[in-house]
């Protein structure tokens, strides 16, 4: 179905409606592959990476299927790893569904009571579709007033990352809970190893559709700076006022270190936020629509709490260190160049990072230029992996001090 409008896939003028309000003209290549298996009724393991219009791909079929039925009922589950993503997926339903008759609730923890009653008496309601994260929606399942016996389609949105955050378990109960007969949809940026057991105890006979799988996009222009830890800093204080952009994410890997970002950068008059899971779900929100509209330009994030952030027109995308997989780092850089649009992703690489950094590449099946460094940040470290790769892949746990350059002095 190349190059075919989305009247080809026979949707009703009321979802065609929303489709065009919201901007999208034709579909992507994983909506072209997706959306008639989701139409025939097969279930579906999808791997396609962040920014190829996946979120669309379920939707827009099981927006269909809801407008097909004659009679209302929770007809769809979509499962979410974090509030973010769980909030984003709704959104973009509610533009969808604007003209239909189909209606959905987020349902996700984090919040207080009334929070939770709202939920509850919603979901007693009834709604055509529920969007959750896994822990929530147990506490509600639990309780016995959740209808789901006319559900059709499970989807599990970001399942790769809901098995990285121990979420195996909550899955095999939620499904317990649900008709043994109905759709599967398992959509994943990645396809780790581990997805498998959780396709093959799920899925009935799925059609595998795999889509640009493990590299960033074209239009991702991707740089490293060779750098020790007591450079980057300066050098994103650098980087920022040299380049005329409307908003830049940095990624870090601890919560604890974009904490420590955030009241460095606001101590050098840079207007930026972080987002971690110290924060209430009201002020996470708060910093997110402040960095959607530019208000605060400068966002920074831990890679699950990034899972939610679907923001067009990023023009940068900073990797503070090196992430902890290759699979990461194709989730990180694809926040910036999205729908072929174009964007710059820098990583700075430490000494201890550089073995890693080198498995990155090889993953990706492309060498990243390394960047010379400011003269006024003086000389960086030596870019020799080789060197480092034996203390950091012996087998013992990773050493995870600071990479200071040679005679620098302990910070107080």
């Amino acid at each position: 179905m190349e190059d075919l409008g989305f009247e080809a896939f026979n949707f009703s003028d009321d979802l065609l409606d929303g489709l065009y309000t919201m901007g999208y003209d034709k579909p992507t290549p994983i909506q072209n592959s997706v959306i008639p298996e989701i139409l025939a009724k097969r279930d579906v393991l999808a791997c396609a990476q962040t920014g190829t219009g996946k979120t669309a791909a379920y939707l827009l079929p099981t927006l269909q299927q809801i407008s097909d039925s004659k009679t209302p009922h929770t007809a769809a589950l979509i499962l979410a790893p974090t509030r973010e993503l769980a909030v984003q997926i709704d959104q973009a339903f509610q533009g969808f569904a604007y003209f239909t008759h189909a209606n959905s609730i987020a349902v996700y923890g984090g919040n207080d009571g009334f929070s939770f009653d709202r939920e509850k008496k919603a979901l007693m309601e009834g709604t055509s579709v529920i969007i959750a994260t896994p822990g929530r929606l147990l506490s509600h399942l639990k309780l016995g007033y959740v209808k789901m016996d006319q559900l059709e389609t499970l989807i599990l949105d970001e399942a790769d990352k809901m098995l990285d955050m121990g979420f195996y378990e909550d899955i095999m109960t939620i499904n317990k809970f649900l008709p043994e007969k109905k759709q599967i949809l398992l959509f994943s940026a990645t396809m780790p190893v581990k997805i498998r057991p959780l396709a093959k105890k799920l899925m009935n006979n799925p059609v595998e559709i795999n889509i640009a799988i493990s590299k960033p996009a074209a239009g991702v222009d991707q740089k490293a700076y060779i750098v020790y830890d007591d450079q980057k800093n300066n050098l994103i204080i650098e980087l920022l006022s040299h380049r005329k952009i409307s908003t830049a994410l940095i990624f870090a890997s601890t919560k604890i270190a974009v904490k420590t970002l955030e009241k460095e950068l606001q101590r050098r008059n840079v207007p930026a936020a972080a987002i971690h899971s110290d924060l209430t779900q009201e002020m996470r929100e708060t910093v997110l629509l402040n960095f959607k509209n530019k208000k605060t330009p400068v966002l920074i994030a831990t890679d699950i709490l990034s899972r939610g952030i679907d923001i067009e027109n990023i023009g940068l995308v900073i990797n503070y260190d090196v992430p902890g997989d290759a699979e990461d780092y194709v989730h990180r850089v694809g926040r910036t160049a999205r729908a072929e649009t174009t964007g710059e992703a820098i990583t700075f690489v430490s000494p201890k990072d550089q073995s890693r950094f080198v498995q990155i590449e090889e993953f990706i099946e492309s060498q990243i230029p390394k960047i010379t460094l400011p003269d006024s940040l003086g000389k960086g470290p030596v870019w020799n992996p080789i060197e480092h790769k034996k203390s950091n892949f012996s087998g013992k746990k990773r050493n995870f001090s600071k990479n200071k350059r040679p005679n620098s002095s302990p910070k107080k």
